[in-house]
């Protein structure tokens, strides 16, 4: 029999975990042959993420994975052989009762956020004991080095990134799709994504002002307020608004596979939390990261961490200092405009160390492997 797992996802910031959690879920089905349970607390956001979803369902089977709403009592069905809490949320009582039952007792991974922080190495796979009831969950640590759980990457992801970049037909047929121009040589294609940032409208500024045509492709997300003030109109999904040299889209919500392809189809990516930053990561394209903010400025250490690791070597000082100017101006919400002419004249190299990062990255293990080689020790059903 395969080995069974089930996932449990709180909807936080309505998308990134959820597409976390669905990466996940999608390729331990595929890859590795894992029945794969999927508990969700609010299906209405995840349905606009996967719109085959059908989120008046508490029961589902959606791309190989069963999908199930997360509700207080959870139905009478007993744990899997993996319970994965992804990025902190915390297991019903009742259920942690259920696996304490279970004979053999389940692997029990705390899925944690992603950091290119050093301690990261030294909690991955760590124990941590129940208090009261005969369990130990471990540790798992996404991370971009090989102590660390790694990231998600699909088998076939690069095959498929690398046939779409070097295809214009394959690319011209997803800007159709999406009702964008089809490519011009001298334009440089942004997509922009993000929180709330002080920052925007001088950045919109720059671009509107500047000498090379910009199309910017904005998701539908927490931006668009500040996008629609900016041009003095209320914007939505299929809307195209111009100004100097700068032309912006407003694009629908994008499934997790579309998503990557816009990230494969534009020179530059904007991107926030964790799903969209390792994806970018992924494309191969240059791209300025905003971590998600919390207290007393805990995500510039991560920021900072990220970027000594991603600019450490591989880039001429100026190519780096460009590149460092412009993502710490977005971050701090001030600068951008004077940070942008600097970025632009050293796109090139920029570009080619995140197509050299991306290959990096790609010689260590998965995360959804890593995870299984994690819990194989443990399992005693069919062979992983």
């Amino acid at each position: 029999m395969p080995p069974t797992c089930d996932l449990f996802c709180t909807v936080v910031d309505n998308f990134g975990d959820l597409g976390i959690a669905w990466r996940l879920g999608r390729q331990l089905a595929a890859e590795h042959d894992v029945r794969v349970r999927l508990w969700i607390d609010a299906l209405p956001p995840f349905a606009r993420l996967r719109p085959q979803l059908d989120p008046t369902l508490d029961r589902q089977t959606l791309d190989g994975i069963e999908v199930r709403l997360w509700r207080d009592p959870l139905p009478e069905v007993e744990p899997g052989d993996i319970v994965v809490a992804l990025l902190g949320c915390r297991l019903p009582e009742d259920w942690l009762v259920r696996m304490a039952a279970r004979s053999p007792q389940p692997v029990w991974l705390n899925l944690e956020h992603l950091s290119a922080e050093d301690w990261v190495e030294g909690v991955h796979g760590l124990p941590s004991p129940h208090p009261r009831l005969p369990l130990t969950q471990h540790f798992f640590m996404p991370g971009f080095t090989p102590k660390t759980g790694g990231l998600l990457r699909e088998g076939d992801l690069l095959a498929r990134r690398d046939r779409f970049q070097n295809d214009p037909d394959e690319r011209g047929r997803f800007w159709q799709r999406l009702g964008i121009a089809e490519e011009h040589p001298q334009e440089l294609r942004v997509s922009l994504f993000g929180y709330e940032n002080r920052a925007l409208p001088e950045l919109l500024a720059a671009w509107a002002t500047g000498d090379r045509p910009m199309r910017v492709l904005l998701p539908e997300g927490k931006l668009l307020p500040q996008v629609s003030s900016w041009f003095g109109a209320t914007l939505h999904k299929g809307m195209v608004r111009s100004r100097g040299h700068l032309a912006l889209h407003v694009l629908p919500m994008l499934d997790p596979d579309d998503y990557d392809r816009l990230l494969w189809g534009c020179d530059l990516n904007f991107v926030r939390g964790e799903d969209s930053f390792v994806r970018a990561q992924w494309a191969g394209r240059p791209m300025i990261w905003q971590p998600y903010r919390q207290e007393e400025q805990a995500h510039s250490a991560k920021l900072e961490a990220f970027l000594s690791r991603y600019l450490l070597e591989g880039l001429a000082p100026e190519d780096r200092s460009a590149a460092l100017q412009l993502c710490r101006g977005w971050n701090a919400e001030e600068g951008v405009a004077a940070a942008w002419p600097g970025f632009l004249a050293r796109i090139a190299p920029i570009s080619a160390h995140a197509q050299n990062w991306s290959a990096h990255l790609a010689d260590q293990i998965d995360l959804a492997e890593n995870l299984m080689l994690f819990c194989r020790p443990w399992l005693k059903s069919a062979p992983i």
